[in-house]
């Protein structure tokens, strides 16, 4: 064995024997190099599509508490619903890679009248546009 070891300079003796063994199960072609398989995905395909579901529906405020979700929230969401612990970094690389960007919403108040914000904003547009013209016509 000492003798083979020499011929393969740079390469231990445990890589020979994996060697030896593809060889041995696949003939030539098992010693291409070919991709490692990686590490296994910590959620299934029926994990994401049930995680991509929760983040579309958004939290429930009452079932939940919170209301919005955060990375942490659903981390913990994730730990209660799908038997999952993942950390907030990994499931935010989850969600890119699952098409979903971290998008922040302009908070509004539970009592917000909508008819007049729209009245407002006409109001304002108009008012605005009404003193860009009058300015436009001095020297």
């Amino acid at each position: 064995m000492h003798h083979l070891a020499r011929l393969t300079v740079g390469v231990g003796l445990q890589v020979i024997r994996d060697w030896v063994l593809r060889f041995n199960d696949g003939g030539p072609e098992a010693l291409a190099t070919r991709r490692a398989p990686g590490k296994t995905p910590i959620l299934t395909g029926e994990q994401r599509t049930k995680l991509a579901a929760a983040v579309e529906a958004g939290p429930k405020p009452y079932h939940d508490g919170v209301v919005r979700w955060r990375l942490l929230d659903l981390a913990q969401w994730a730990h209660e619903e799908l038997g999952v612990s993942v950390s907030r970094q990994t499931l935010g690389r989850e969600l890119r890679a699952m098409g979903f960007r971290k998008l922040s919403a302009r908070p509004q108040h539970y009592a917000q009248d909508a008819d007049a914000v729209a009245e407002f904003k006409k109001t304002s547009a108009t008012s605005s546009r009404r003193s860009a013209s009058s300015m436009a016509g001095r020297p």
